[in-house]
């Protein structure tokens, strides 16, 4: 039977340690004299009496947590855990209807960036440091689900990456706990090294906090409404692009690296194809850059380079408003919304090793028509992959591309125009950030929707976020069955 015991206590745990994390913000505004620190001292308060009474109901048990709980826990903390996080946004002076509390704490947690607040120039301290916080917990959250959980589940091809499958000479860590020591002080680190890069480049030390948080995170999250293009910095933007690259690589791979061993970074094919594909669009898009709006050439890299690995890493960030650069620029983001970075990353999207997959499909598909007696094998990392990967694998790009298509119609039918419903299902669901067109686009926030419109992307950021099939899991009968 499922056990609702464990996945109770787990929610209370998780609800407990947003409340603690509510007291930065509080200390925040407190230190600045900012009347807020009381929402966040109500916030506070809800989360820890609600995660404590959870913890006390569930004391003492001990039962072995199956594949069903699994799921439950996973599905059911992205929704209890923004339904709190939003508290502050509802009743601070921001005073956010509960749809757009909601939307923005789903925002942030999942790292997507979509936003619904205006005014980031003369906010309250304590609300950016919440937003920024909410990222680099839910960053950290995710790269611990996505090497400890999914991969367990088996969740859209993620079962290539499940330790125990591994050889014992390329065992990153044996246990989850260890695992989440591990990508912890790994991306911990990184967010330190980004905050002092980001200060010695000119940033305030409040600011290099919020946007080192933010950065990390693959989030997007920033203090002011012109973003990264506010700063009008060269060293800034290129500090924020090489962390962005970093926030999109395997975190486990970059502790194994801090552990001595950093060429096993450059031996994984996903993380060579993700820095290969960057650098090529990057020169690419800033060669055209230049021809095109007769840029210097340096100036035209760097914003190509800036906004290409934010778009593709689903960041979000942007140092300029990209659709309007011309049809082939708004063309090109569009499609780089879906890629992402590496599984194991805070990046979120389709995944480069799933793209390689669908790739070798391809090619052993067009293989057997002109051999139709030889013998194919699909391998991954220089190893055969079971036929059940490349099924989880298609069966997700089948999922994606229909529920893209489904909820971009859902938009559609309240009355947005196509590019608005098209763009923002897709920055959604792949966790990016902004849209495209006037209405959700880089210059532009979400909060002129409709309230039916703001569910409909938050479930959109919920599904992207726990790659697809965790979620569906729970709309089968057979899932509830004893």
């Amino acid at each position: 039977m499922l056990n609702l015991k464990p996945v109770i206590a787990v929610q209370g745990i998780l609800l407990t340690a947003l409340g603690v994390a509510m007291l930065v913000p509080l200390a925040t505004d407190l230190l600045q004299g900012n009347s807020d620190w009381q929402a966040f001292a109500f916030a506070a308060a809800a989360c820890l009496f609600a995660g404590g009474m959870a913890i006390l109901a569930t004391r003492g048990t001990h039962e072995r947590l199956g594949a069903r709980e699994g799921f439950l826990i996973t599905v059911s903390a992205w929704i209890v855990l923004p339904a709190f996080g939003g508290l502050p946004f509802m009743i601070s002076t921001l005073s956010l209807p509960f749809a757009d509390a909601f939307f923005e704490a789903m925002s942030g947690l999942t790292t997507t960036g979509s936003t619904v607040v205006t005014g980031l120039d003369n906010m309250a301290p304590g609300l950016l440091v919440w937003r920024a916080l909410l990222q680099w917990l839910g960053g950290v959250g995710i790269i611990v689900m996505a090497v400890a959980i999914l991969p367990a589940l088996q969740i859209g091809g993620m079962q290539l990456f499940r330790l125990e499958s591994s050889e014992n000479s390329e065992k990153a860590l044996p246990r989850i706990a260890t695992i989440a020591a591990g990508t912890a002080l790994a991306y911990g680190l990184a967010s330190l090294l980004c905050m002092i890069a980001l200060w010695a480049a000119g940033m305030s030390l409040f600011e290099a906090w919020i946007h080192a948080m933010t950065t990390l995170s693959t989030g997007g999250f920033s203090t002011s409404d012109g973003s990264i293009g506010h700063f009008n910095s060269a060293p800034v933007e290129w500090v924020i692009t090489f962390f962005m690259v970093i926030g999109g690589m395997p975190f486990l791979l970059l502790f194994q690296a801090l552990r001595g061993r950093p060429l096993l970074v450059w031996r994984d094919s996903q993380v060579r194809l993700y820095l290969a594909l960057l650098v090529v669009v990057s020169v690419l898009t800033g060669l055209w850059l230049a021809a095109q709006k007769n840029l210097p050439l340096a100036d035209a890299l760097r914003l190509s380079s800036f906004n290409v690995v934010s778009a593709i890493t689903g960041t979000g960030f942007a140092s300029d408003d990209y659709t309007r650069w011309g049809n082939f620029a708004t063309g090109l983001f569009f499609f780089l919304m879906f890629i992402g970075g590496c599984a194991g990353s805070a990046s979120c999207g389709i995944k480069i090793f799933r793209i390689q997959i669908l790739v070798q499909a391809v090619r052993m598909q067009v293989g057997r028509l002109l051999q139709p007696h030889a013998v194919f094998v699909l391998r991954y990392n220089d190893k055969p992959m079971p036929e059940t990967t490349l099924d989880a694998v298609m069966s997700f790009f089948f999922m994606y591309a229909f529920l893209f298509g489904l909820l971009s119609l859902s938009l559609a039918a309240l009355g947005l125009d196509e590019v608005t419903a098209l763009s923002a299902v897709a920055t959604t669901l792949s966790n990016v950030g902004p849209g495209l067109g006037d209405v959700v686009g880089p210059s532009s926030t979400f909060q002129s929707l409709p309230a039916a419109a703001k569910w409909i992307l938050s479930l959109a950021m919920l599904l992207g976020r726990l790659e697809i099939f965790t979620v569906l899991a729970l709309l089968s009968p057979r899932f509830w069955r004893d």
